[in-house]
């Protein structure tokens, strides 16, 4: 069997563009994979075009370690977002051909089951006014829905500082979430790497009493010593990773030992395997493994793929129920959550099929998302940081 090419589809919304990547063969089968970039869905398609005649086109989908060692070397310079996250689409979709061609789910290639549920949390639920009041209905709503976690970013456009009415603000949206979901649900608590150390120890110390089940990104990605500092500082986990595109590259953030839960995105860490060595590695430290995951149907079914063969998987993040919630249908077979839960799929390959006509109804969009624009948390037309609006002043 030999890749003939591929195909990609992007799906639209105001905040994110989905891309999809279908893998087709000369025996007829095709393999899907999705990420989702960050104003970068151009270049990413850009890449794809080269490394279709560079590396991919006539290749053998069964070869999946051969092929993403020649993506991410064979050109020499360092992979970074877009390279790391076109290997992945592909190497996901050559995993999608793989199962297929077997008759199995991707898990049962990469160690078989360890678990039959995967825990979910709820993300993109909280666009709506930033008040307690909102809030607290908002919330409520998730747990109505059956999830016993969910996250929420309460910091407006907080950066490296938080006045005190600013923190007393964030703390009330905190104490007003956690008195809708009660003691027993996990409330996971994103910082999208705002603070300075000393403000994030601060800020942690207030949110204590609502006991968060983790600390996001506290500091921004790019200084370990930062977040080591803060994670001495503090009681709760501390988790990150979402924004470190090489496995290899968590390599110092293990020895640090800056954090319990680790994020990696499957979309652009170069796909489920490099996820998988990944977590493997996480395991010796110790360390939990939760997933980034901001994608629509096929990333969420390609990392539910890791989390049913992987030890030390924690929770899968889940945006899909709140956020563009129509996106579902641009895909057969889409996880959904029932009680909290994902159940491991048991359909070959990743156990999903992308409906190229239902995603046509989606085109790309000038998606924007700034986390640093008043209203960001909206994720809706019209919000400031969306297309057409004006970015808010700071």
């Amino acid at each position: 069997m030999r890749i003939t090419g591929i195909s990609t589809h992007v799906v639209g919304t105001p905040w994110r563009n989905l891309t999809y990547v279908q893998v087709h063969t000369d025996e007829g089968l095709t393999g899907v994979g999705e990420t989702r970039m960050l104003g970068h869905t151009d270049a990413l398609i850009g890449y794809l075009r080269e490394a279709e005649t560079n590396h991919i086109a006539g290749s053998d989908p069964f070869a999946i370690e051969d092929l993403v060692r020649r993506m991410k070397y064979g050109d020499y310079g360092r992979a970074g977002e877009i390279v790391m996250s076109g290997i992945a689409v592909v190497e996901m979709a050559c995993w999608d051909i793989k199962g297929k061609a077997l008759g199995v789910p991707v898990w049962q290639l990469l160690g078989g089951r360890v678990t039959d549920r995967v825990k979910a949390y709820a993300n993109g639920w909280y666009t709506t006014e930033r008040t307690p009041e909102a809030y607290h209905k908002a919330a409520r709503t998730v747990v109505e829905r059956g999830y016993r976690a969910l996250k929420i970013d309460p910091f407006g456009t907080g950066h490296f500082e938080l006045d005190h009415q600013q923190t007393r603000y964030a703390v009330s949206l905190i104490e007003a979430v956690r008195d809708a979901i009660g003691p027993d649900a996990e409330l996971m608590v994103e910082m999208h790497g705002r603070f300075s150390p000393a403000t994030a120890v601060r800020l942690a110390r207030e949110l204590a009493p609502f006991a968060p089940a983790w600390l996001e990104e506290p500091v921004p990605p790019e200084n370990l010593k930062a977040l080591r500092k803060v994670a001495d500082k503090v009681d709760i986990p501390v988790a990150t990773g979402e924004r470190i595109h090489d496995r290899i590259e968590f390599r110092e953030l293990f020895e640090s030992q800056a954090a319990d839960i680790i994020q990696p995105d499957v979309g652009h860490l170069g796909g489920i395997l490099e996820a998988r060595k990944l977590a493997a590695t996480a395991e010796t430290h110790y360390v939990l493994v939760a997933p980034h995951n901001v994608g629509g149907p096929v990333l969420t079914a390609a990392t539910l793929q890791l989390a049913g063969c992987t030890p030390n998987f924690k929770i899968l993040e889940h945006f899909n129920d709140f956020a563009d919630a129509d996106i579902k249908k641009v895909v057969k077979g889409a996880p959904q959550v029932v009680d909290g839960y994902f159940t491991l799929p048991d359909a070959p390959g990743l156990g999903v099929e992308l409906d190229v006509d239902a995603a046509a109804e989606f085109p790309q969009q000038q998606a924007r998302f700034d986390l640093w624009a008043e209203g960001w948390e909206k994720r809706a037309p019209g919000s400031p940081g969306a297309p057409g609006s004006p970015r808010a002043g700071r």
